[in-house]
């Protein structure tokens, strides 16, 4: 929901009575109706369904969109490969006429939400269903990062958004304020140094802004400020880029002029100081402005000593978006050389961070995963608690908490990032292996102590392919070779009151039976049994973890005698299990001005 507000001006807000209205349960398989049933719809998020970008492609299909690759001329951008395809999942396949569909005049997005991977309903894992015209695009669709920027500009067209929460992400928005002694310089890099705005697309793009700091007077100051911003919410986050290369007394001042009292916004008010450092990379800013009426913000440059120094202050790529900033962050420089060098099974410990509730917890990753892992050109990274300083006065074990980790794309324009996020919620059946302990307890009394930290550390709950090393050079990802981390520990409990519970006789499950609408995406199937062969080439069926897959015909015992019942996925029933286990329904409505745009 915060990602379609912040870069949508589509709102959602809980269901009182709007005869247009989601339900969202954890049915079986991850899938929705498309466009507005205009009496309430189910989206089922499914075992396996709960991540952002899945949940985002299935409101898509709530609100209006069909599949990428079924658009009227999809044949010109992919290639169906029918006999590939899981008997009886062909529908998933068929194009729509130019009667049903519309592409408001967008090219074909192979990084599109909604596009299909290559192996999607395939009668194996080995054989694709879907390939691309241009092969180099095989890779790209399937994301199930965020939005691209083409579906950004559909979801705004069909419903007449004129803008986003995010506010700027151009440096050259901004302007000298007249109250200073010195200026700052609109000042232009080199491809070959460490910039943060050589790509962004706004005049003047690759330049950043400089206050020099090498001469003049101690106490000299030059001042940028913003325009004018009206907020519609509580909270604003300025994020940025940021260096300081002069002397260790000069100063970096966030502050904001509000109203003063008047109708006139030019009262300061200072927020925050970043002092001169040695270390004079790029380093990621984010202040919390928190203004309820109309403001701007301003950078103030002051000069320490400047007959020592040789430098100055450089900032870049400015976003403003009305939400808290991240509570943690961790950067991790020279990321390629590590993904080059480190061992597998090599890890990396965070600094101890802490929850607005004051829970310690931390973060590790893995740039090649586990010893015991054959992920090893993914990235693992796993969460843990930290014993800390308020540990005697907190709740244990610390239950129906969100843990969000996100790997933050660092393309200066906010609105075509495409970040890795994944988040998992503490509950009663993550216990320690072998044992009926829950791996959330106070880590000081039940954890191995680490003397490195000085701190006890729980074991670590992750993912073992968070991200693999092929996209995190595909994108700004390692911009700069700095590989920039957030960590979020929420406290959910207070969303439990907004659950309600219904009959299973719910109306809406007509939907899922009488097939009234396209129904979508992932629903639980057998793959193709070994008998007959689904493998090209002479290849052997073989069952991998469920899965039949094709193997080159170097046959072994096992493989010689798999007989037909073993290439059945194991894991059906489990999943038929899951659907009757959690019948907890949430209702949301959409609020805009406009109403739903069918596909």
């Amino acid at each position: 929901f915060e990602a379609f507000h912040l870069k949508s001006c589509v709102h959602f807000k809980p269901y009182e009575g709007e005869s247009s209205y989601i339900i969202f349960q954890k049915l079986l398989g991850c899938w929705s109706a498309v466009g507005d049933k205009k009496r309430g719809q189910n989206i089922s998020i499914g075992a396996g369904c709960d991540q952002k970008a899945i949940v985002i492609h299935e409101i898509l299909h709530a609100l209006g969109f069909y599949h990428e690759q079924t658009r009227t001329d999809r044949d010109d951008y992919v290639k169906i490969q029918w006999d590939h395809v899981f008997p009886g999942q062909e529908h998933n396949f068929q194009k729509q006429g130019i009667k049903a569909v519309t592409d408001l005049n967008t090219p074909y997005d192979y990084e599109s939400i909604m596009h299909y991977g290559p192996f999607s309903f395939g009668k194996n894992s080995s054989l694709a269903t879907i390939t691309t015209s241009m092969p180099e695009f095989n890779n790209i669709i399937g994301q199930r990062l965020d939005f691209s920027s083409t579906d950004l500009e559909r979801l705004n067209q069909m419903y007449n958004c004129s803008k986003s929460i995010f506010r700027s992400s151009k440096i050259c928005g901004l302007v000298q304020d007249p109250v200073g002694d010195a200026g700052w310089m609109h000042k232009k890099s080199s491809l070959m140094g460490q910039d943060h705005t050589y790509i962004q697309h706004c005049e003047g793009a690759g330049h950043f802004m400089y206050f020099n700091t090498s001469y003049g007077t101690k106490g000299d100051v030059a001042v940028l400020q913003s325009r004018i911003f009206y907020p519609k919410r509580k909270h604003q986050c300025l994020e940025f880029f940021y260096k300081m290369t002069g002397n260790l007394q000069d100063e970096l001042i966030i502050s904001a002029k509000k109203d003063d009292g008047t109708g006139n916004v030019r009262k300061r008010v200072k927020v925050k100081t970043f002092q001169g450092d040695n270390d004079h990379n790029w380093k990621i800013a984010h202040v919390n402005l928190n203004r309820r009426k109309p403001f701007r913000y301003l950078f103030h440059g002051l000069k320490g000593d400047p007959d020592n120094s040789s430098g100055g202050i450089s900032i870049d790529d400015l976003t403003l978006s009305e939400t808290k900033c991240p509570s943690a962050v961790w950067l991790i420089r020279n990321f390629s050389s590590l993904l080059k060098t480190a061992p597998e099974g090599y890890s990396m410990w965070s600094p101890q961070f802490y929850s607005p509730e004051g829970y310690g917890y931390g973060v590790v990753l893995y740039p090649k995963g586990l010893r015991s892992s054959a992920l090893k050109n993914y990235i693992r990274i796993s969460f843990h608690l930290v014993s800390g300083a308020n540990d005697g006065i907190l709740e244990w074990p610390v239950l129906h908490r969100q843990v969000t980790i996100t790997v933050l794309d660092q393309h200066p324009n906010v609105m075509e990032r495409m970040s890795s996020e994944r988040s998992f919620i503490t509950n009663e059946t993550q216990l320690l292996p072998g044992t009926n302990y829950s791996r959330w307890r106070r880590p000081s009394i039940h954890s191995k102590f680490d003397p490195s930290c000085n701190c006890s550390r729980s074991p670590g709950w992750g993912w073992n392919k968070f991200i693999s090393h092929a996209q995190l050079r595909r994108r700004n990802y390692l911009k700069n070779d700095d590989l920039i981390i957030f960590a979020e520990f929420e406290d959910l409990t207070h969303l439990r009151k907004t659950e309600k519970h219904f009959p299973q006789t719910w109306p809406l499950h007509e939907d899922r039976k009488k097939r009234l609408a396209p129904l979508e995406d992932w629903q639980p199937y057998r793959r193709q049994q070994c008998n007959p062969n689904p493998c090209q080439n002479d290849g052997i069926c073989v069952n991998i973890k469920g899965n039949t897959s094709c193997r080159f015909p170097t046959i072994s015992l096992q493989t010689r005698h798999l007989s037909p019942h073993n290439c059945m996925s194991p894991g059906l029933e489990q999943d038929a299990v899951n659907e009757q286990s959690e019948k907890i329904e949430i209702r949301h409505s959409i609020r805009n001005k406009t109403s739903f745009s069918s596909g």
